[in-house]
């Protein structure tokens, strides 16, 4: 027995005092496995420093990186919570309370009014983390209500996605979301008002298939996946090898399906840009003189 380490260390530990150390000052980036320290990570809005990897954020997260100081959070209208009183292995309405208690959230959207460098807008963010980011009836109500919110306040929409889809346990009550955040997009386009979709890692299944696709502009961060349904079910459905990199976000802006794929760092310039073309009334400029030709008879 070496005393030195058995018992003459515990002992003077216990005379200082053991200082415990926090779990989560490191974080491993799940692209190239580096560590990043947490103070580093915020500082450069959950990118990896090592190798530009953006990780999944928080909703709340993405309204406080967009939205200038002073942005206010809205009320959401209650949605039925269980309106087929559904079952597999457990009760939705267990699962649900499970994913309201960890996240602090009613469900799997927030949304937020406020200004991007002092021009209005309206944001709603998905929060991936909340039962996958998952479609139901309160998703829904967030986004039509979103759409109400720009149109009273005569401000664009903007929504970052992160979905799997349609919420499975609440069935056809989840796909009749898809309809209605379609028509809640046209409130918009009807208002003669910006509607601007941010897809995130990962938009996918009636999300992609409704509302995300009918922005009047579409951007996503790097690499995020994109798409309806998984790469094995398309290549099972028409027996073909898919190309490398199919649905993620590169390929897309090379094929035509987004117009931009932007740095987070770079989002919220972006956005203010974006709102100031598509919303700022320039004067005509004035047409060029132009000579008439002499129109005496010859």
């Amino acid at each position: 027995m070496n005393w030195i380490s058995e018992w003459a260390l515990p002992k003077i530990q216990t005379w200082l005092g053991r200082k415990e150390v926090p779990d989560n000052l490191w974080h491993q980036c799940p692209a190239c496995s580096q560590m990043i320290f947490h103070r580093d990570l915020e500082r450069a809005l959950h990118v990896c420093t090592h190798c530009g990897h953006h990780m999944r954020i928080a909703a709340a997260r993405r309204i406080e990186y967009t939205l200038d100081e002073g942005y206010q959070r809205i009320e959401l209208p209650r949605a039925p919570s269980d309106p087929l009183r559904f079952r597999d292995q457990r009760r939705y309405a267990d699962r649900l309370k499970e994913a309201q208690t960890k996240s602090g959230m009613d469900d799997a959207v927030v949304v937020a009014h406020g200004a991007i460098d002092g021009r209005r807008a309206v944001v709603a963010a998905f929060e991936f983390s909340f039962m996958g980011g998952s479609m139901g009836a309160g998703v829904g109500e967030a986004l039509v209500t979103a759409a109400k919110l720009a149109v009273l306040q005569d401000a664009p929409l903007v929504v970052f996605t992160a979905s799997g889809g349609a919420r499975m346990q609440e069935g056809a009550v989840s796909l009749m979301q898809m309809p209605r955040t379609v028509i809640a997009t046209q409130m918009v386009r009807e208002a003669g008002l910006p509607f601007i979709v941010m897809m995130g890692d990962p938009t996918t299944g009636g999300v992609t298939a409704s509302f995300a696709m009918l922005g009047d502009i579409h951007i996503a961060e790097p690499n995020a996946l994109i798409g309806f349904a998984g790469a094995r079910v398309i290549e099972q459905t028409v027996r073909e090898t898919l190309p490398e990199g199919f649905q993620r976000a590169e390929y897309l802006l090379a094929h035509g399906i987004l117009d931009m794929v932007i740095h987070r760092a770079q989002m919220r310039e972006t956005l203010s840009r974006l709102i100031s073309l598509l919303r700022e009334k320039r004067p005509a400029e004035p047409a060029p003189d132009v000579a008439l030709p002499d129109a005496t008879p010859a």
